[in-house]
């Protein structure tokens, strides 16, 4: 029944209905929230405005008293929750609830007037409300009873209910889900009939026609289907084809009946007497060509023996040549890929790999000799049982161990049997048995760096010295490309540890920001590994959060420290910094990828940051990351302009502005990190130094 073709076109097509009509409706919804919400903005900034010039007009005329009485009738009205009106210190100087004169407003509205923004959504007991700040400015004609130098007098804030504006949304969206609804019936049952009246019922004729076909009966195999052009054409061409099946059947039965007569008149024919006997003289004459061919055959088998001989030993000669062949192609692309890499890690685990490709090995490692401690690091393994020693494992040196023998004799080792070697253990420290070992050192300039060790071939054969030939090869290579990646990693160190002490020595002239970039560091790794992020990715993120800040080096150490507000002008010269680090870390190759993070770091997921207005999925999750963290502790910092907030107020902040200024999923993470006491607890230390 599912495999219908009828209900595979119905299905599919209420599917793409399903979704279509799903799809128009939460585009209708969303348009008809934007649409509410607009219009409760719009309303409350009118209200706004009407009380301010209300206000301001009574003050002129030194009615100072009417201010109240016009805040106790504006909030009679039902979609007035509140109204009063702050200092810019956020202490509230009237009200309509006489009760509250003299409090302080929430810090969330605190913080909306400070960053310069008029409006914003928030909750109350009644429901969600819209609250706009309307800054009431001083004039001259205020100047007899404020100081002239005040630029603003007071901010009045209303707060709108939006509980009429939501039962509206509830009541459209309910009748566009049911006029969705309605319309997805419609089409199905009109494509559904359309379906079963003109592609279903034609091709069911179709179908008992060919059985009548199959069954022998041409003459009732006639159909006519006329729903549409295409059925009529494919009916019409199908009884041609009857009729020409039926005309050929019959011409071929009645070539079969000619046939059988005709074989039925030669079987009594006198000729064939008379070709048997001529057949038996000539099978007397192929007896005796057959004992020359069998005398020749003889001849041939014994020349066949020499060929095969000679083949055999060719065989031999050409698997030889074709073992090293395949084995100096390995040597040659195993030297491509080992010079392409200076990753020490990435490099260790692909020489180990290619090489037990090569000499067919069942486990393969690398031992690092650290000739301080005189001792073994396992730097990289393949093919070692469950639950041995791991990468970064000490290994003591000690007789009986094969590195021991290879280090000590400097010079390659191979055993084809453990157990004929006493001086040998056979159960080895990576807790394996050996069976046959292959040992090479790892030297640069007759300077031993390691050793590389393979053991039991996977065909359970024992190593040969053409196998000890090619490993000796291999180390060699191999040694250069460690060194290499050895010499790379430690260039990359002295880089980041050079850069890594400029920027200790910028934050430590501050002393607002000291430890700064160390703190951030801390956050973003938490955060990181709360995601389940990789190590690459968690690597880059670590070198971005300590540079982050290296381009503040390029702005004047006078608008970091500033203790007033910054004016537009100081916030396009501070908004540089990212972009001045970028050019600062260009010259250094290797720090390509972390400059992104750098540059992005202060982007927002609405697309309102910089320096690139990068938004949602163009800005690099680092990136992300890393903008949360240096939030969380900029706001968790004194600064020259404000104190430290708190961490419950700082972690709203971050639940507040996800979807706007942060990534709401990475805001959600770094909120869970908190919680999750098991995996991050930090000490919320405030920076007051």
């Amino acid at each position: 029944m599912m495999n219908s073709l009828k209900i595979k076109i119905l299905g599919l097509i209420a599917i793409i209905v399903v979704i279509t009509a799903i799809v128009s409706a939460w585009i209708n919804m969303n348009a008809q929230k934007k649409l509410l919400y607009s219009y409760a903005e719009q309303n409350s900034k009118l209200i706004g405005e009407t009380v301010r010039n209300s206000i301001s007009t009574n003050m002129a005329v030194g009615q100072n008293s009417e201010v109240s009485n016009i805040l106790e009738k504006i909030s009679r009205e039902p979609t007035i929750e509140d109204i009063r009106i702050f200092d810019t210190a956020g202490r509230i100087l009237n009200s309509a609830k006489t009760e509250e004169i003299g409090d302080l407003i929430t810090a969330p509205e605190l913080l909306a007037f400070r960053s310069n923004k008029m409006a914003l959504l928030e909750s109350s007991a009644s429901g969600q409300v819209f609250s706009s700040l309307t800054p009431i400015h001083n004039s001259p004609a205020c100047y007899g009873c404020h100081d002239p130098g005040q630029e603003i007098l007071g901010i009045l804030n209303i707060h709108l209910s939006l509980n009429v504006l939501q039962e509206i949304q509830a009541s459209g969206k309910q009748a566009t889900i049911f006029t969705s609804l309605g319309t997805v019936a419609i089409l199905i049952l009109a494509i559904g009939a359309f379906i079963l009246i003109y592609v279903d019922r034609p091709i069911r004729k179709l179908a008992r026609a060919f059985s009548r076909v199959e069954e022998g009966n041409y003459d009732d195999a006639e159909t006519q289907i006329t729903s549409s052009s295409e059925m009529a054409q494919l009916s019409d061409r199908f009884n041609r084809m009857v009729v020409q099946l039926k005309e050929s059947i019959e011409a071929r039965v009645s070539k079969e009946r000619e046939l059988a007569v005709n074989e039925e008149k030669l079987a009594h024919h006198e000729e064939i007497q008379h070709m048997n006997i001529t057949l038996e003289e000539r099978l007397k004459e192929i007896e005796y060509l057959n004992i020359s061919l069998e005398e020749r055959i003889e001849e041939i088998e014994e020349a066949n023996f020499k060929i095969a001989d000679l083949a055999s030993e060719l065989e031999g000669q050409n698997t030889t040549l074709a073992r090293a062949v395949e084995r100096l192609s390995a040597l040659y692309k195993m030297g491509l890929a080992t010079n392409s890499i200076m990753d020490l890690d990435r490099l260790l685990d692909l020489i180990i790999k290619k090489t037990m490709e090569t000499v067919e090995a069942k486990y393969g490692y690398i031992l690092l000799l650290d000739k301080e401690e005189w001792s073994l690091e396992l730097a990289g393994a393949h093919g070692l049982p469950q639950g041995s020693s791991k990468n970064g494992s000490v290994i003591p040196i000690k007789p009986g161990g094969v590195s021991h023998w290879v280090i000590v004799n400097n010079e390659p080792l191979l055993l084809q049997n453990v157990d004929d070697s006493r001086e040998f253990n056979r159960r080895s420290l990576l807790e394996f048995d050996r069976d046959s070992v292959l040992c090479a050192p790892l030297s640069i300039k007759d300077d031993i760096i390691g050793t590389i060790t393979m053991s039991n071939k996977l065909d359970e054969t024992p190593f040969n010295k053409e196998d000890l030939e090619l490993l000796s090869t291999i180390a060699a290579q191999a040694s250069v490309a460690i060194h290499n990646a050895q010499l790379y990693e430690e260039q990359q160190r002295t880089y980041l540890n050079t850069v890594h002490a400029l920027v200790s020595a910028i934050e430590a002239s501050d002393p607002y920001t000291r430890g700064h970039s160390e703190r951030v560091t801390r956050y973003s790794l938490a955060l990181a590994n709360h995601m389940g992020l990789d190590s690459t990715a968690v690597n880059r993120l670590e070198q971005a959060a300590i540079l982050h800040d290296i381009g503040k080096i390029g702005i004047d150490v006078y608008l970091l420290h500033k203790v007033e507000k910054l004016d537009d002008r100081d916030f396009e010269r501070l908004q540089k910094h990212p972009e001045i680090g970028d050019r600062i870390l260009e010259p250094i190759s290797f720090l390509k990828d972390i400059r992104k993070i750098i540059v992005q770091h202060h982007e927002r997921f609405d697309g309102k940051g910089y320096p690139n207005s990068l938004q949602g999925d163009e800005i690099l999750l680092e990136a992300k990351i890393l903008s949360v963290a240096d939030t969380y502790d900029a706001m968790t910092s004194n600064r020259p302009y404000r104190d430290a907030l708190s961490h419950e107020v700082t972690i709203q902040e971050i639940r507040d502005h996800a979807g706007t200024q942060f990534d709401p999923t990475i805001a959600n993470h770094f909120i869970e990190m908190f919680d999750d006491e098991k995996q991050f607890k930090p000490e919320i230390v405030v920076n007051n130094a």
